[in-house]
């Protein structure tokens, strides 16, 4: 953990908290960095079941810290040691297999909308403003933003979004299928942990599992994607998990999943 990045781990939610709230979190060399070593804690951390990403403040993120850019004399180098470290730890956090939410709230724009992006599942405030942003200052997009948002809602509306830059409200966001939910601000917090404790008491293979097969989908044709999925399930088959969820079933008891 660092003075800018805030991990806590409880119950196996791994909450991740960007802490630069008098900058909208944007993301400086100290946050990239500090993002890269708590993935890479939370990777080798077996008791880790789902990952949350926050920011504190009354923004997720602002995107990148551009004074910083500013200032530096070599910005090519600049650049590549900023973005790095961040596109490290999100490779990290992908084949990981673990599920990630994030809430938002405020201004979402640059980088912090491809990390809301990249995210399996996003709750956002009723105040969030998304707003892709990059060519507002000279630069494509990074984290992964083009790549998620065409998955999201495909290249001609993706185009829309990247080239005109214009803000996205909430209730945009949910009817384009780029959040999930929409609730009050009050109400953020409480709502995305509600959903990742509901994450972390399922099975965590077959969870882990069911995140690829769905990730994966658009990549394969259909003869693959059976093929993947006869996989996973016998590889679940075989776990003390899959005996517990047949015995709860069939008992009409909830069940415990101990990950073996």
């Amino acid at each position: 953990m660092t003075d800018v990045v805030e991990l806590t781990v409880e119950d196996g939610i791994a909450r991740i908290r960007f802490r630069r709230p008098d900058r909208l979190n944007a993301l400086n060399l100290a946050m990239t960095t500090g993002f890269r070593a708590v993935v890479q804690r939370i990777v080798a951390d077996p008791s880790v079941r789902v990952v949350v990403l926050s920011g504190d403040g009354r923004a997720f993120m602002a995107g990148g810290d551009l004074a910083y850019l500013k200032a530096a004399t070599d910005r090519p180098r600049a650049a590549r040691e900023l973005i790095a470290p961040i596109h490290e730890a999100l490779v990290a956090l992908n084949d990981s297999g673990l599920p990630v939410l994030a809430a938002i709230q405020g201004a979402v724009a640059g980088a912090g909308l491809s990390l809301a992006l990249f995210a399996d599942l996003v709750i956002a405030a009723g105040d969030a403003k998304l707003n892709m942003a990059y060519l507002k200052v000279g630069a494509p997009a990074d984290c992964g933003g083009a790549w998620s948002l065409t998955r999201l809602v495909g290249p001609r509306k993706a185009m829309e979004i990247a080239l005109l830059c214009e803000p996205i409200d909430a209730a945009g966001a949910l009817a384009l299928g780029l959040v999930n939910r929409v609730v009050p601000n009050a109400d953020l917090e409480a709502e995305t942990l509600n959903w990742a404790k509901r994450i972390a008491s399922g099975p965590p293979l077959a969870t882990r599992l069911t995140r690829g097969l769905i990730a994966r989908a658009t990549g394969r044709d259909f003869a693959d994607h059976l093929a993947a999925e006869l996989e996973a399930f016998v590889a679940c088959a075989g776990t003390e998990d899959f005996e517990e969820a047949l015995d709860a079933f069939l008992g009409k008891r909830a069940p415990v999943f101990t990950g073996r």
